[in-house]
């Protein structure tokens, strides 16, 4: 099972894990088509990656496309494979350079086979990276990655490999997305929404919650850093009281 990380008071988290919500309105209220407010929120992405690096927060997890936005109108769902394509062609050298390592999760079969290969070959490029871990959740759903590892542990007891009086939560963690990361310290939601709309559910278990009514493409790191000082101030006890955790600490 994942570690529980410490309760330290005025801890900085580890992970970070963002919504990034508000794009399309932010456009809207200034009677601009919504993909102009996508454009905005990638430098949005930018500024978050360059606060994660400055004050050496170790993984940072972009909720970047559902496996629900494939509903969405086809011309929005073109607009924005061709921004992701742009982004993967544009960005990916410089934050190699800056030591960032990439990874995605979701079902990344069902982008363009070009899509596939250009995600492949950034995290082939970047993996030896340490600086900070970026991990962009693209056709991704949290009950999909559930039930993707129920899949793979019932291959296994069907191969003999497992007893079914064996899975426990270890085994379960072992195989959902994410599992060689600390689980996220801190979950943020900018555009005013409070909800987690179906991501990181398994790894969302004691993250901290922290929603914002600014708008993605409004995003500056005044709006971060009162998410982090937010989190400084909260005791995590992860099912303790107060008093076990301030004698003893968190269960590890």
């Amino acid at each position: 099972m994942t570690a529980m990380p410490p309760a330290l008071p005025r801890a900085q988290p580890r992970h970070l894990a963002i919504i990034m919500d508000g794009n399309g309105r932010w456009a809207q209220r200034r009677h601009r088509p919504r993909m102009i407010g996508h454009r905005a929120g990638a430098r949005a992405v930018n500024l978050c990656i360059d606060f994660c690096l400055e004050r050496g927060i170790e993984a940072l997890t972009l909720f970047a496309f559902s496996s629900e936005n494939w509903g969405r109108p086809a011309e929005e769902v073109s607009a924005l494979m061709k921004l992701f394509m742009g982004a993967l062609e544009r960005e990916v050298d410089e934050l190699h350079r800056r030591g960032v390592r990439i990874r995605f999760i979701g079902q990344r079969a069902r982008f363009a086979p070009a899509i596939v290969a250009r995600m492949a070959a950034a995290e082939a490029q970047t993996a030896a990276n340490t600086a900070l871990t970026l991990a962009i959740a693209a056709s991704y759903g949290g009950r999909q990655d559930l039930t993707d590892a129920a899949r793979a542990l019932a291959v296994e007891v069907a191969a003999g490999r497992l007893r079914p009086e064996d899975i426990d939560e270890a085994s379960l963690d072992a195989r959902v997305a994410l599992a060689d990361l600390p689980p996220p310290d801190l979950f943020i939601r900018t555009g005013g929404d409070h909800r987690i709309s179906n991501f990181l559910l398994w790894q969302l278990a004691y993250t901290e919650l922290w929603f914002t009514e600014t708008l993605w493409p409004d995003l500056d790191a005044g709006v971060l850093q009162a998410a982090l000082d937010d989190f400084a101030q909260r005791e995590r006890r992860f099912g303790l009281t107060g008093e076990q955790v301030a004698t003893q600490g968190a269960p590890a």
